[in-house]
């Protein structure tokens, strides 16, 4: 990917290089679902950062521990209106709670490049595979030779291996293994708009690397997306097997254009 369009996509709210919020802390679900349910959809990057801080909603011991949260959360989410990805998070999240896992994993996904680089690997394993965290360490060493240290990979490793049991695609405590997971129509919706903010239209957005997520076949897909249709969440055609997928709403003129160019550079 160029430099070109890795920074158009950055105006939409992805994150590059090569360090993430993982190399501290897991995707912090618990800490996302109590800040978003003590805050308004109308809420601002400060107002976000205040509840943390100030407001101390997440019941962190000391002032540092909540300093530290909302840096750690604002990096991972963008907690800021003005990114498309956690407007859209925003939006969603609401709808239903089975789904926020889902939709945590996926943001966190599109901003963390330490947790995006998991994902092959993680969607490559079998369901009920064994995944020790020596193995995502190796990942990582692979991704990133000579770039950190064995303790830092360890704890790296640790944070991820956090993150996929909480979203569902592990499970097990000590020894954890590959799960299959439920696919929600929010979490499609919000992958499908992944695609979307990439430069992706109609049958493209149903095959991207996104949508392998949910390890689901192009028939529950479509299926989903109809659900989320219906639900108000985008709007899905299908007309003799040509799709369409629009997202009313999501974006303003600037930021379409802004799409439009990056689908245009690769």
């Amino acid at each position: 990917m160029t430099e070109q369009r890795k920074a158009l996509l950055a105006q939409l709210g992805f994150r590059f290089g090569i360090n993430g919020p993982h190399a501290a802390r897991t995707m912090m679900l618990g800490d996302l679902s109590l800040l978003l349910a003590h805050t308004s959809q109308a809420s601002s990057r400060t107002d976000y950062v205040a509840a943390v801080v100030e407001g101390n909603v997440l019941g962190k011991p000391t002032r540092k521990a909540r300093q530290l949260a909302a840096r750690h959360m604002a990096t991972l989410y963008a907690l800021d209106p003005s990114s498309p990805i956690f407007r859209a998070l925003r939006r969603l999240w609401p709808y239903a709670e089975a789904a926020q896992p889902q939709l945590a994993l996926v943001a966190a996904l599109a901003r963390d490049p330490l947790l995006r680089s998991t994902q092959s690997f993680i969607l490559g394993q079998s369901v009920g595979a064994a995944v020790p965290r020596e193995a995502l360490q190796g990942v990582l060493a692979s991704v990133y030779p000579d770039r950190f240290s064995s303790a830092s990979l360890q704890s790296f490793a640790q944070n991820i291996g956090g993150t996929w049991t909480a979203a569902g695609l592990l499970q097990g405590k000590v020894r954890k293994t590959r799960a299959a997971i439920h696919p929600h129509p929010e979490s499609v919706a919000l992958l499908l708009f992944l695609g979307y903010l990439e430069g992706l239209t109609g049958q493209r957005l149903f095959s991207s690397g996104w949508m392998d997520l949910l390890g689901s076949s192009a028939e529950e897909l479509e299926a989903l997306a109809n659900a989320a249709s219906h639900r108000g969440l985008l709007v899905f055609m299908n007309a003799g097997g040509v799709k369409e997928v629009r997202f009313p709403g999501y974006l303003t003129p600037e930021e379409e254009r802004i799409r439009q160019e990056a689908s245009h550079v690769v």
